[in-house]
C-alpha cells in the first residue's frame, strides 16, 4: 500500500491524567477516532498534499490509519513544549520525500518548526547525493539547491504550549496523515 494523499494535523491537551491528556490532544487534532500507527518518515513518490478536513472525509472512525507523528508533555508547570512534522519534497514527484519529527522543551513554534523542516531537508538533501553542511540552515541551502534544479518543497505542522499553571499535564502532538 503506498499513500495516494497526505495531511497534517496539530492538536494540544491539558488533564491530571498524562494519557488524558495525549487522547485531548489527538482530539483537538481530529484524529483520535482512528487507530494509530506510526510509521518512518518517507514522503511517498507521487503523494499529494490536502487539507485536513478533506483528509478525514476520505477516513472512518476505528480505521487503522498510518501517521508519522511527534508528541510530547510536560506536568511542570510554565514549561515551554513543542512537537513538530517536517515535510521536504523534490522537484521530481517521481522520487521520494522525507518527514522528520521533533519534539522539544523551551523552543518556540517557529524554532522547533525551522528545525523539523531543515531536519526533512537534509536528509533529502544526502539522498538526492547533494552534499549537505549541517552548519548551514534551510534557508541558506535552498538557494544553492535551485541552481541544482532540486528544488524542494518544505513545510511543517509544530504544536507548542505552556505546561499548565496548576500542574496538570500538558500534551502536544504535530501529525501527518497518511490517505490511501
Amino acid at each position: 500500500m503506498i499513500p495516494k494523499a497526505i495531511f497534517f494535523t496539530k492538536g494540544v491537551g491539558k488533564h491530571k491524567e498524562k494519557l488524558q491528556a495525549f487522547e485531548l490532544a489527538l482530539r483537538d487534532a481530529g484524529i483520535a477516532q482512528y487507530n494509530l500507527v506510526r510509521v518512518s518518515s518517507i514522503f511517498p513518490p507521487g503523494c499529494r498534499l490536502m487539507g485536513k478536513h478533506a483528509g478525514n472525509k476520505k477516513l472512518s472512525p476505528g480505521q487503522i490509519v498510518f501517521v508519522v507523528m511527534s508528541d510530547t508533555a510536560t506536568s511542570e508547570p510554565n514549561r515551554l513544549i513543542a512537537a513538530s512534522v517536517g515535510v521536504a519534497i523534490p522537484a521530481d514527484d517521481t522520487k521520494h520525500g522525507y518527514l522528520s519529527e521533533h519534539h522539544s522543551f523551551g523552543e518556540t513554534e517557529s524554532k522547533a518548526g525551522d528545525y523539523a523542516e531543515d531536519l526533512a531537508a537534509s536528509m533529502l538533501g544526502s539522498t538526492l547525493g547533494i552534499e549537505v553542511d549541517e552548519e548551514v540552515k534551510w534557508d541558506a541551502r535552498k538557494e544553492i539547491w535551485k541552481l541544482q534544479n532540486e528544488i524542494v518543497k518544505t513545510r511543517n505542522v509544530t504544536q507548542s504550549a505552556i505546561g499548565d499553571k496548576k500542574g496538570l499535564w500538558t500534551s502536544v502532538v504535530a501529525a501527518a496523515v497518511f490517505i490511501p
